[in-house]
C-alpha cells in the first residue's frame, strides 16, 4: 500500500521540491547546506562549541554569563541559510509539513537530555497570534517530538498571560523585559506538571528570554526540573 502511495505521490525535498525517496527528507545538496548542530555543544543551549569533549559539562559564552533557569537544553540547527528558510516556512508559510521531519532531527539532538518519564510541552502563543495564524509552530514540533521520543505531550499546561510585542529587533535586555511575567501555568492544567521533569519545545532560541520565562512558569508549577530543545539556535560563528 506503501509504496503504491509513494507512487501517486512521490515524496520530495522539503527545501527544493526535488522528489526523494524518504517522505519528509532532505536532497542531497539540500542536507549538505542546511548547518546541523554536531560535535561539541554548549549544555545549556546546545550551540556548537570548537574541540572535543573530555566528558566534562561545557558552557558556551552566553550560558556563562546569562543565568539560565533550566537544567540542560539542545538544538538541531544553526539559524542560517537553509535552516532559516526552513524556520520561517513553518512559522509564517504553512508548512506544517516540516514539523516532523524537524522533530526527528529535534529527538536525535536532544538524545542525551531526554528521559522515558519526561514530559513535551511547547512554548504558548497568545491567542491573537493563534487567530492569525491558525496554528502554533511549537505545539506542532511539540507533539510530533514527543510521538519520535516516546515520551509524554502536555499541550496545554502553560498559557500566555498577556500578549507581548514581537522580539525581532530587540536587544537581551529588552527582549527579557517583554517576556517579564507574560507566560503562567494554566490555571487549571498546569498541575499536570507539578513533580515531573519537562522538556520545553520551540523553533528558535536567540536571547533564550521565552525559555527563561516558560521555565519559571513551569517551576511555579511544581516541575521537578526543566530542560529545553529548539529547532534552531541563533548562535555567533565558531
Amino acid at each position: 500500500m506503501q509504496r503504491a502511495i509513494r507512487t501517486i505521490f512521490p515524496a520530495h525535498c522539503l527545501a527544493c521540491g526535488t522528489q526523494v525517496i524518504d517522505d519528509g527528507g532532505l536532497c542531497g545538496p539540500c542536507w549538505r547546506d542546511t548547518p546541523f548542530i554536531v560535535g561539541l555543544v554548549c549544555d545549556k543551549c546546545g550551540t556548537p562549541l570548537p574541540g572535543f569533549g573530555d566528558g566534562h559539562t561545557v558552557l558556551c559564552d552566553d550560558c556563562m554569563t546569562i543565568a539560565r533557569p533550566w537544567h540542560r537544553g539542545r538544538a538541531a540547527l544553526l539559524y542560517r541559510g537553509q535552516a532559516r528558510r526552513l524556520v520561517l516556512a513553518l512559522k509564517h508559510a504553512d508548512r506544517t509539513d516540516i514539523a516532523a521531519p524537524a522533530a526527528r532531527w529535534m529527538v536525535k539532538a536532544a538524545r542525551d537530555i531526554v528521559t522515558p518519564t519526561m514530559a513535551a510541552v511547547p512554548i504558548p502563543v497568545h491567542w491573537t497570534r493563534m487567530v492569525r495564524r491558525r496554528y502554533n509552530q511549537a505545539a506542532l514540533l511539540a507533539n510530533e517530538f514527543a510521538h519520535f521520543a516516546g515520551i509524554d505531550l502536555v499541550s496545554d499546561a502553560l498559557i500566555r498571560a498577556r500578549f507581548t510585542q514581537l522580539q525581532d529587533g530587540k536587544g537581551r535586555d529588552a527582549r527579557f523585559a517583554n517576556l517579564a511575567g507574560a507566560i503562567q501555568p494554566h490555571p487549571r492544567r498546569g498541575a499536570a506538571l507539578a513533580g515531573r521533569d519537562v522538556l520545553l519545545v520551540d523553533d528558535v532560541m536567540t536571547s533564550g528570554a521565552t525559555l527563561a520565562a516558560a521555565t519559571r512558569a513551569c517551576h511555579a508549577a511544581g516541575a521537578r526540573r526543566v530542560s529545553t530543545v529548539t529547532l534552531a539556535r541563533v548562535a555567533k560563528d565558531t
